[in-house]
Protein backbone atom coordinates (compact mmCIF):
# COMPACT_ATOMS: atom_id res chain seq x y z
CA UNK A 1 0.00 0.00 0.00
CA UNK A 2 1.27 3.47 -0.69
CA UNK A 3 0.67 7.21 -0.46
CA UNK A 4 -0.23 9.32 -3.50
CA UNK A 5 1.17 12.83 -3.26
CA UNK A 6 0.94 16.07 -5.27
CA UNK A 7 3.13 15.76 -8.34
CA UNK A 8 1.75 12.28 -9.01
CA UNK A 9 -1.90 12.61 -8.04
CA UNK A 10 -2.50 14.91 -11.03
CA UNK A 11 -1.99 11.89 -13.30
CA UNK A 12 -4.67 10.01 -11.37
CA UNK A 13 -7.06 12.95 -11.54
CA UNK A 14 -6.49 13.20 -15.29
CA UNK A 15 -7.37 9.54 -15.83
CA UNK A 16 -10.38 9.70 -13.49
CA UNK A 17 -11.65 12.88 -15.13
CA UNK A 18 -11.43 11.36 -18.61
CA UNK A 19 -13.27 8.26 -17.40
CA UNK A 20 -16.11 10.27 -15.88
CA UNK A 21 -16.50 12.41 -19.00
CA UNK A 22 -16.25 9.59 -21.55
CA UNK A 23 -18.34 7.04 -19.66
CA UNK A 24 -21.00 9.71 -19.28
CA UNK A 25 -21.15 9.99 -23.07
CA UNK A 26 -22.10 6.31 -23.17
CA UNK A 27 -24.87 6.79 -20.60
CA UNK A 28 -23.09 5.33 -17.56
CA UNK A 29 -23.74 6.85 -14.13
CA UNK A 30 -21.34 6.60 -11.19
CA UNK A 31 -22.04 4.24 -8.28
CA UNK A 32 -20.09 4.08 -5.00
CA UNK A 33 -20.27 0.98 -2.82
CA UNK A 34 -18.79 0.32 0.65
CA UNK A 35 -15.20 -0.87 0.86
CA UNK A 36 -16.26 -3.75 3.15
CA UNK A 37 -18.97 -6.28 2.30
CA UNK A 38 -20.30 -9.51 3.76
CA UNK A 39 -17.68 -12.18 3.00
CA UNK A 40 -20.35 -14.49 1.62
CA UNK A 41 -21.00 -12.09 -1.26
CA UNK A 42 -17.56 -12.75 -2.72
CA UNK A 43 -17.62 -16.49 -1.96
CA UNK A 44 -20.91 -16.84 -3.88
CA UNK A 45 -20.02 -14.58 -6.79
CA UNK A 46 -16.26 -14.67 -7.34
CA UNK A 47 -15.98 -18.35 -6.42
CA UNK A 48 -14.74 -20.21 -3.35
CA UNK A 49 -12.02 -21.99 -5.34
CA UNK A 50 -10.54 -18.84 -6.88
CA UNK A 51 -7.22 -17.48 -5.63
CA UNK A 52 -8.98 -14.23 -4.73
CA UNK A 53 -11.31 -15.88 -2.21
CA UNK A 54 -8.99 -18.69 -1.17
CA UNK A 55 -5.77 -16.74 -0.69
CA UNK A 56 -6.03 -13.01 -1.27
CA UNK A 57 -8.99 -11.44 0.54
CA UNK A 58 -8.59 -9.32 3.66
CA UNK A 59 -11.26 -10.93 5.85
CA UNK A 60 -12.10 -10.11 9.47
CA UNK A 61 -14.88 -10.42 12.06
CA UNK A 62 -16.46 -7.16 13.16
CA UNK A 63 -17.59 -6.40 16.73
CA UNK A 64 -20.90 -8.13 16.04
CA UNK A 65 -19.15 -11.34 14.98
CA UNK A 66 -20.01 -10.90 11.30
CA UNK A 67 -17.44 -11.93 8.70
CA UNK A 68 -16.58 -8.97 6.48
CA UNK A 69 -14.06 -8.63 3.66
CA UNK A 70 -12.47 -5.60 2.08
CA UNK A 71 -13.72 -5.63 -1.50
CA UNK A 72 -11.23 -7.43 -3.81
CA UNK A 73 -13.13 -6.36 -6.95
CA UNK A 74 -16.03 -4.13 -7.93
CA UNK A 75 -18.53 -6.30 -9.82
CA UNK A 76 -19.98 -8.22 -6.88
CA UNK A 77 -20.62 -5.10 -4.73
CA UNK A 78 -22.28 -3.37 -7.69
CA UNK A 79 -24.46 -6.45 -8.28
CA UNK A 80 -25.40 -6.50 -4.59
CA UNK A 81 -26.39 -2.82 -4.79
CA UNK A 82 -28.44 -3.45 -7.95
CA UNK A 83 -30.35 -6.26 -6.20
CA UNK A 84 -30.73 -4.48 -2.85
CA UNK A 85 -32.22 -1.36 -4.42
CA UNK A 86 -34.45 -3.33 -6.85
CA UNK A 87 -33.08 -1.39 -9.81
CA UNK A 88 -34.60 -3.87 -12.27
CA UNK A 89 -38.06 -2.62 -11.24
CA UNK A 90 -37.10 0.95 -12.09
CA UNK A 91 -35.48 0.66 -15.52
CA UNK A 92 -34.95 -2.10 -18.13
CA UNK A 93 -31.33 -1.20 -18.92
CA UNK A 94 -28.87 0.06 -16.28
CA UNK A 95 -25.34 1.28 -16.94
CA UNK A 96 -23.08 2.02 -13.97
CA UNK A 97 -19.40 2.83 -13.56
CA UNK A 98 -17.23 2.97 -10.46
CA UNK A 99 -13.72 3.88 -9.40
CA UNK A 100 -11.93 3.37 -6.12
CA UNK A 101 -9.65 1.18 -4.01
CA UNK A 102 -9.74 -2.63 -3.95
CA UNK A 103 -7.75 -4.94 -1.66
CA UNK A 104 -5.97 -8.23 -2.32
CA UNK A 105 -3.09 -9.88 -0.51
CA UNK A 106 -1.14 -10.59 -3.70
CA UNK A 107 2.51 -11.16 -4.50
CA UNK A 108 4.00 -7.79 -5.34
CA UNK A 109 4.76 -6.99 -8.99
CA UNK A 110 5.34 -3.92 -11.12
CA UNK A 111 2.16 -1.86 -11.02
CA UNK A 112 0.50 -4.17 -8.48
CA UNK A 113 -0.26 -3.22 -4.88
CA UNK A 114 -2.31 -4.75 -2.08
CA UNK A 115 -4.43 -1.65 -2.01
CA UNK A 116 -4.93 -0.98 -5.69
CA UNK A 117 -7.39 1.11 -7.65
CA UNK A 118 -9.82 0.16 -10.38
CA UNK A 119 -12.04 1.92 -12.87
CA UNK A 120 -14.85 -0.32 -14.02
CA UNK A 121 -18.34 -0.44 -15.50
CA UNK A 122 -21.34 -2.77 -15.46
CA UNK A 123 -24.30 -2.95 -17.85
CA UNK A 124 -27.44 -4.78 -16.69
CA UNK A 125 -30.47 -5.90 -18.64
CA UNK A 126 -29.14 -6.72 -22.12
CA UNK A 127 -28.07 -10.19 -23.22
CA UNK A 128 -27.22 -9.09 -26.76
CA UNK A 129 -23.71 -9.08 -28.21
CA UNK A 130 -24.26 -5.41 -29.05
CA UNK A 131 -23.92 -4.59 -25.34
CA UNK A 132 -20.59 -6.42 -25.15
CA UNK A 133 -19.36 -4.57 -28.24
CA UNK A 134 -20.51 -1.19 -26.93
CA UNK A 135 -18.63 -1.75 -23.68
CA UNK A 136 -15.42 -2.71 -25.49
CA UNK A 137 -15.84 0.34 -27.71
CA UNK A 138 -16.01 2.48 -24.57
CA UNK A 139 -12.73 0.99 -23.30
CA UNK A 140 -11.07 1.46 -26.69
CA UNK A 141 -12.15 5.11 -26.78
CA UNK A 142 -10.96 5.58 -23.19
CA UNK A 143 -7.51 4.16 -23.99
CA UNK A 144 -7.43 6.36 -27.10
CA UNK A 145 -8.25 9.44 -25.02
CA UNK A 146 -5.34 8.53 -22.76
CA UNK A 147 -3.15 8.24 -25.89
CA UNK A 148 -2.02 4.76 -24.84
CA UNK A 149 -0.74 2.70 -27.74
CA UNK A 150 0.23 -0.93 -28.29
CA UNK A 151 -2.79 -2.27 -26.39
CA UNK A 152 -4.40 -5.39 -27.89
CA UNK A 153 -7.93 -6.65 -27.25
CA UNK A 154 -8.00 -10.42 -26.56
CA UNK A 155 -11.38 -12.12 -26.93
CA UNK A 156 -12.86 -15.48 -26.00
CA UNK A 157 -16.16 -17.22 -25.21
CA UNK A 158 -16.53 -19.65 -22.29
CA UNK A 159 -19.94 -20.93 -23.35
CA UNK A 160 -22.79 -21.35 -20.88
CA UNK A 161 -24.49 -24.00 -18.76
CA UNK A 162 -25.66 -25.81 -21.91
CA UNK A 163 -22.27 -26.38 -23.53
CA UNK A 164 -19.62 -25.81 -20.88
CA UNK A 165 -20.12 -29.18 -19.08
CA UNK A 166 -18.95 -31.08 -22.19
CA UNK A 167 -15.87 -28.89 -22.39
CA UNK A 168 -15.23 -29.36 -18.66
CA UNK A 169 -15.39 -33.13 -19.03
CA UNK A 170 -12.95 -33.13 -21.93
CA UNK A 171 -10.63 -30.71 -20.11
CA UNK A 172 -10.58 -32.83 -16.96
CA UNK A 173 -9.87 -35.96 -19.02
CA UNK A 174 -6.95 -34.16 -20.68
CA UNK A 175 -5.60 -32.75 -17.41
CA UNK A 176 -5.78 -36.16 -15.72
CA UNK A 177 -3.51 -37.51 -18.45
CA UNK A 178 -0.99 -34.74 -17.66
CA UNK A 179 -1.48 -34.62 -13.90
CA UNK A 180 2.18 -35.17 -13.01
CA UNK A 181 3.20 -32.16 -15.08
CA UNK A 182 0.99 -29.77 -13.11
CA UNK A 183 1.92 -27.73 -10.05
CA UNK A 184 0.36 -28.67 -6.70
CA UNK A 185 -2.16 -25.81 -6.89
CA UNK A 186 -3.32 -26.97 -10.31
CA UNK A 187 -3.68 -30.57 -9.15
CA UNK A 188 -6.12 -29.24 -6.56
CA UNK A 189 -7.81 -26.91 -9.07
CA UNK A 190 -8.27 -29.81 -11.46
CA UNK A 191 -10.61 -31.43 -8.90
CA UNK A 192 -12.49 -28.28 -7.84
CA UNK A 193 -12.50 -25.94 -10.85
CA UNK A 194 -10.50 -27.10 -13.89
CA UNK A 195 -10.82 -23.75 -15.70
CA UNK A 196 -8.49 -22.25 -13.09
CA UNK A 197 -5.68 -24.43 -14.46
CA UNK A 198 -5.84 -22.40 -17.69
CA UNK A 199 -5.27 -19.26 -15.62
CA UNK A 200 -2.12 -20.54 -13.87
CA UNK A 201 1.06 -18.50 -14.35
CA UNK A 202 3.39 -21.49 -13.89
CA UNK A 203 5.24 -21.98 -17.25
CA UNK A 204 4.86 -25.77 -17.14
CA UNK A 205 1.14 -25.52 -16.46
CA UNK A 206 0.80 -22.96 -19.23
CA UNK A 207 2.46 -25.36 -21.67
CA UNK A 208 0.04 -28.13 -20.65
CA UNK A 209 -2.95 -25.78 -21.02
CA UNK A 210 -1.82 -24.57 -24.45
CA UNK A 211 -2.05 -28.09 -25.87
CA UNK A 212 -5.40 -28.83 -24.26
CA UNK A 213 -8.91 -28.84 -25.75
CA UNK A 214 -10.18 -25.63 -27.33
CA UNK A 215 -13.27 -24.23 -25.61
CA UNK A 216 -14.49 -22.64 -28.86
CA UNK A 217 -14.90 -26.07 -30.41
CA UNK A 218 -17.50 -26.97 -27.75
CA UNK A 219 -19.78 -23.93 -28.05
CA UNK A 220 -23.47 -24.67 -28.54
CA UNK A 221 -25.29 -22.95 -31.39
CA UNK A 222 -26.63 -19.97 -29.34
CA UNK A 223 -23.19 -19.33 -27.79
CA UNK A 224 -21.52 -19.66 -31.19
CA UNK A 225 -24.02 -17.23 -32.73
CA UNK A 226 -23.45 -14.76 -29.87
CA UNK A 227 -19.66 -14.93 -30.30
CA UNK A 228 -19.88 -14.58 -34.09
CA UNK A 229 -22.24 -11.62 -33.71
CA UNK A 230 -19.84 -9.95 -31.27
CA UNK A 231 -16.91 -10.32 -33.66
CA UNK A 232 -19.01 -8.94 -36.50
CA UNK A 233 -20.00 -5.89 -34.46
CA UNK A 234 -16.41 -5.22 -33.38
CA UNK A 235 -15.44 -5.27 -37.05
CA UNK A 236 -18.23 -2.80 -37.86
CA UNK A 237 -16.86 -0.52 -35.12
CA UNK A 238 -13.33 -0.80 -36.54
CA UNK A 239 -12.02 -2.43 -33.35
CA UNK A 240 -9.14 -4.83 -33.86
CA UNK A 241 -9.02 -7.95 -31.71
CA UNK A 242 -7.32 -11.33 -31.29
CA UNK A 243 -9.30 -14.48 -30.49
CA UNK A 244 -7.55 -16.19 -27.58
CA UNK A 245 -9.25 -19.52 -26.69
CA UNK A 246 -6.95 -20.07 -23.65
CA UNK A 247 -8.11 -16.92 -21.86
CA UNK A 248 -10.55 -17.63 -19.01
CA UNK A 249 -10.03 -14.71 -16.57
CA UNK A 250 -9.63 -15.39 -12.83
CA UNK A 251 -13.25 -15.32 -11.68
CA UNK A 252 -16.00 -17.94 -11.66
CA UNK A 253 -18.98 -15.82 -12.62
CA UNK A 254 -18.24 -15.37 -16.33
CA UNK A 255 -20.41 -16.90 -19.07
CA UNK A 256 -19.92 -16.53 -22.82
CA UNK A 257 -17.84 -13.40 -23.53
CA UNK A 258 -14.55 -12.74 -21.75
CA UNK A 259 -11.99 -10.16 -22.85
CA UNK A 260 -8.71 -8.56 -21.82
CA UNK A 261 -6.75 -5.53 -22.93
CA UNK A 262 -3.05 -6.44 -23.07
CA UNK A 263 -0.38 -3.74 -23.12
CA UNK A 264 3.02 -4.39 -24.69
CA UNK A 265 5.26 -2.14 -22.62
CA UNK A 266 8.50 -2.92 -20.74
CA UNK A 267 7.39 -0.76 -17.81
CA UNK A 268 4.79 -3.38 -16.87
CA UNK A 269 7.14 -6.34 -17.01
CA UNK A 270 5.07 -9.51 -16.86
CA UNK A 271 2.00 -7.65 -15.56
CA UNK A 272 0.75 -6.71 -19.01
CA UNK A 273 -3.04 -6.87 -18.56
CA UNK A 274 -4.37 -3.36 -18.01
CA UNK A 275 -8.03 -4.37 -17.89
CA UNK A 276 -10.59 -6.96 -18.77
CA UNK A 277 -14.02 -8.33 -18.09
CA UNK A 278 -16.83 -10.37 -19.50
CA UNK A 279 -20.45 -11.42 -19.38
CA UNK A 280 -22.02 -12.81 -16.19
CA UNK A 281 -25.63 -13.59 -17.08
CA UNK A 282 -26.28 -16.02 -14.19
CA UNK A 283 -24.62 -14.24 -11.26
CA UNK A 284 -27.52 -11.94 -10.35
CA UNK A 285 -29.95 -14.83 -9.92
CA UNK A 286 -27.30 -16.81 -8.06
CA UNK A 287 -27.04 -13.99 -5.53
CA UNK A 288 -30.77 -14.14 -4.89
CA UNK A 289 -31.68 -11.37 -7.28
CA UNK A 290 -33.65 -11.20 -10.53
CA UNK A 291 -32.66 -13.20 -13.59
CA UNK A 292 -30.95 -10.25 -15.29
CA UNK A 293 -28.09 -10.59 -17.82
CA UNK A 294 -25.03 -8.42 -17.30
CA UNK A 295 -21.59 -7.61 -18.67
CA UNK A 296 -18.78 -5.61 -17.10
CA UNK A 297 -15.11 -4.76 -17.05
CA UNK A 298 -12.46 -3.28 -14.77
CA UNK A 299 -9.14 -1.57 -15.48
CA UNK A 300 -6.16 -1.21 -13.15
CA UNK A 301 -5.71 2.48 -12.48
CA UNK A 302 -2.23 1.92 -11.03
CA UNK A 303 -1.04 0.38 -14.30
CA UNK A 304 -2.68 3.04 -16.47
CA UNK A 305 -0.91 5.74 -14.47
CA UNK A 306 2.38 3.86 -14.76
CA UNK A 307 2.03 3.82 -18.54
CA UNK A 308 1.21 7.53 -18.60
CA UNK A 309 4.30 8.24 -16.51
CA UNK A 310 6.42 6.36 -19.02
CA UNK A 311 5.00 8.49 -21.83
CA UNK A 312 6.74 11.53 -20.32
CA UNK A 313 3.62 13.69 -20.42
CA UNK A 314 2.83 15.98 -17.49
CA UNK A 315 -0.59 16.89 -16.18
CA UNK A 316 0.14 19.38 -13.42
CA UNK A 317 -1.47 22.82 -13.64
CA UNK A 318 1.08 25.48 -12.63
CA UNK A 319 -0.13 28.62 -10.85
CA UNK A 320 -1.22 31.51 -13.06
CA UNK A 321 0.43 33.94 -10.66
CA UNK A 322 2.79 34.14 -7.72
CA UNK A 323 2.20 37.18 -5.52
CA UNK A 324 5.38 38.40 -3.85
CA UNK A 325 5.48 40.99 -1.04
CA UNK A 326 8.01 43.82 -1.24
CA UNK A 327 7.58 45.04 2.35
CA UNK A 328 5.97 43.87 5.57
CA UNK A 329 3.23 46.47 5.37
CA UNK A 330 1.95 44.99 2.09
CA UNK A 331 1.32 41.45 3.30
CA UNK A 332 -2.36 41.98 4.15
CA UNK A 333 -2.99 43.59 0.77
CA UNK A 334 -1.17 40.72 -0.98
CA UNK A 335 -3.24 38.15 0.92
CA UNK A 336 -6.43 40.00 -0.07
CA UNK A 337 -5.33 40.22 -3.73
CA UNK A 338 -4.58 36.48 -3.85
CA UNK A 339 -7.96 35.69 -2.27
CA UNK A 340 -9.83 37.89 -4.79
CA UNK A 341 -8.05 36.34 -7.78
CA UNK A 342 -8.76 32.82 -6.52
CA UNK A 343 -12.46 33.70 -6.24
CA UNK A 344 -12.28 34.73 -9.89
CA UNK A 345 -11.05 31.29 -10.91
CA UNK A 346 -7.27 31.78 -11.06
CA UNK A 347 -4.57 29.61 -9.53
CA UNK A 348 -2.50 31.84 -7.26
CA UNK A 349 0.48 30.97 -5.06
CA UNK A 350 1.51 33.14 -2.13
CA UNK A 351 4.16 32.52 0.53
CA UNK A 352 2.44 33.25 3.83
CA UNK A 353 5.81 33.28 5.60
CA UNK A 354 6.92 36.45 3.82
CA UNK A 355 10.69 36.66 3.91
CA UNK A 356 13.10 38.46 1.64
CA UNK A 357 12.02 39.31 -1.87
CA UNK A 358 14.91 37.18 -3.16
CA UNK A 359 13.67 34.09 -1.29
CA UNK A 360 10.10 34.71 -2.50
CA UNK A 361 11.29 34.90 -6.10
CA UNK A 362 13.05 31.55 -5.66
CA UNK A 363 9.77 30.14 -4.40
CA UNK A 364 7.97 31.65 -7.41
CA UNK A 365 10.43 30.01 -9.79
CA UNK A 366 10.08 26.64 -8.04
CA UNK A 367 6.27 26.83 -8.15
CA UNK A 368 6.29 27.03 -11.95
CA UNK A 369 4.01 30.07 -11.91
CA UNK A 370 3.49 31.73 -15.29
CA UNK A 371 3.72 35.24 -13.88
CA UNK A 372 4.92 36.99 -10.74
CA UNK A 373 3.50 40.21 -9.33
CA UNK A 374 5.49 42.10 -6.69
CA UNK A 375 3.24 44.11 -4.36
CA UNK A 376 4.72 46.89 -2.28
CA UNK A 377 3.76 50.32 -0.97
CA UNK A 378 4.23 51.95 -4.39
CA UNK A 379 1.87 49.45 -6.07
CA UNK A 380 -0.73 49.79 -3.32
CA UNK A 381 -0.65 53.56 -3.52
CA UNK A 382 -0.79 53.83 -7.32
CA UNK A 383 -3.05 50.86 -7.96
CA UNK A 384 -0.64 49.81 -10.70
CA UNK A 385 1.75 46.85 -10.84
CA UNK A 386 3.71 44.70 -13.30
CA UNK A 387 3.24 41.10 -14.32
CA UNK A 388 6.63 39.50 -14.86
CA UNK A 389 6.57 36.47 -17.23
CA UNK A 390 8.62 33.76 -15.54
CA UNK A 391 9.52 32.22 -18.90
CA UNK A 392 11.19 35.48 -19.93
CA UNK A 393 10.09 38.58 -21.76
CA UNK A 394 9.03 42.13 -20.91
CA UNK A 395 6.96 42.87 -17.82
CA UNK A 396 3.33 43.78 -18.51
CA UNK A 397 1.96 46.93 -16.81
CA UNK A 398 -1.43 46.23 -15.24
CA UNK A 399 -3.93 47.92 -12.93
CA UNK A 400 -4.50 45.84 -9.78
CA UNK A 401 -8.22 45.78 -10.58
CA UNK A 402 -7.46 44.27 -14.02
CA UNK A 403 -5.02 41.51 -13.00
CA UNK A 404 -7.58 38.71 -13.42
CA UNK A 405 -8.64 39.90 -16.89
CA UNK A 406 -5.02 40.20 -18.04
CA UNK A 407 -4.06 36.76 -16.73
CA UNK A 408 -7.07 35.10 -18.37
CA UNK A 409 -6.16 36.75 -21.69
CA UNK A 410 -2.58 35.47 -21.33
CA UNK A 411 -3.84 31.96 -20.49
CA UNK A 412 -6.10 32.00 -23.58
CA UNK A 413 -3.28 33.17 -25.83
CA UNK A 414 -1.03 30.38 -24.53
CA UNK A 415 -3.72 27.76 -25.13
CA UNK A 416 -4.33 28.96 -28.69
CA UNK A 417 -0.62 28.95 -29.46
CA UNK A 418 -0.41 25.29 -28.38
CA UNK A 419 2.73 23.43 -27.30
CA UNK A 420 6.05 24.67 -28.55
Amino acid sequence: MRDLLPGEIELWQHVEGLARELFGRFGYGEVRTPMAEDTGLFVRSVGEETDIVGKEMYTFDDKGGRSLSLRPEGTAPAARAYIEHAINNKEPITRWFYMGPMFRYERMKTGRYRQFYQIGAEAYGSKEAAQDAEMMDMVVQFLGALELKDVTLNLNSLGDEACRPAYHAKLVEYLQAHREELCEDCKRRMETNPLRVLDCKNPTCQAVAAAGPNVLEFLCEPCRAHFDDLQRKLTVLGIKYVVNPRMVRGLDYYTRTVFEFIASHPALGTASTVGGGGRYDKMMKGLGGPDVPAVGFAMGLDRLVLLLKESGRTFTSPPDLFVAVADEGSQDAALALASRLRREGLRVDFDTRGGSLKSQMKRADKSGARFTLVLGEAERTSGQAKLKPMAGGDAIPVALDDVAKTLRAARLATAQAGPT
